[in-house]
């Protein structure tokens, strides 16, 4: 299967010599949309049942403007050991040129080891718009108007 979305390049830089075994994020898949993200910590990190940890990366990169870099959760991660992102998703803005970190958390009732090269987060590139705001008196009519949050009764 031929993906013909690639346009745009992003740098990236290993914020260390001994990074160098940490895999850079990568597509596992021609299909994929996120990119595996992966551990760079010094032996392991123990998270325990309800805590969360910032988990180092050991990399950082340089989106160019109107692209952000969003973290999302490993499905796999979240229904075989209940592991999240506490503010999924997250974003990596334009201007960022810090490590990458990824906030992981444990929801499960059991101890989570995070070792080095474990794939704990998706990355994916997107674009965005930023808005200018055109304040006015009223907006105009929908159908739904202001319902939300269930009232369409599903």
């Amino acid at each position: 299967m031929s993906h013909p979305i690639r346009d745009i390049t992003v740098e990236i830089t290993r914020l260390s010599e001994a990074t160098r075994d940490v895999p850079l994020p990568a597509y596992a898949t021609e299909g994929s949309a996120g990119m595996d993200v992966c551990a760079a910590v010094v032996g392991e990190v123990t998270l325990k049942p309800g805590t969360t940890s910032l988990i180092p990366t050991g990399f950082a990169i340089a989106l160019p403007a109107g692209y952000e870099a969003q973290i999302r959760p490993r499905s796999g991660l979240a229904i075989k050991h209940e592991i999240g992102i506490m503010n999924s998703p997250g974003t990596i803005d334009t201007d960022y040129r810090g490590e990458v970190g990824i906030v992981l958390t444990n929801h499960g009732g059991k101890d989570f080891v995070v070792r080095r090269g474990d794939r704990i987060a998706q990355m994916v590139i997107a674009r965005y718009a930023r808005v200018e705001w055109s304040e006015t008196g009223s907006l105009d009519e929908t159908g739904r108007g202001a319902g939300g949050f269930g009232h369409t009764g599903r």
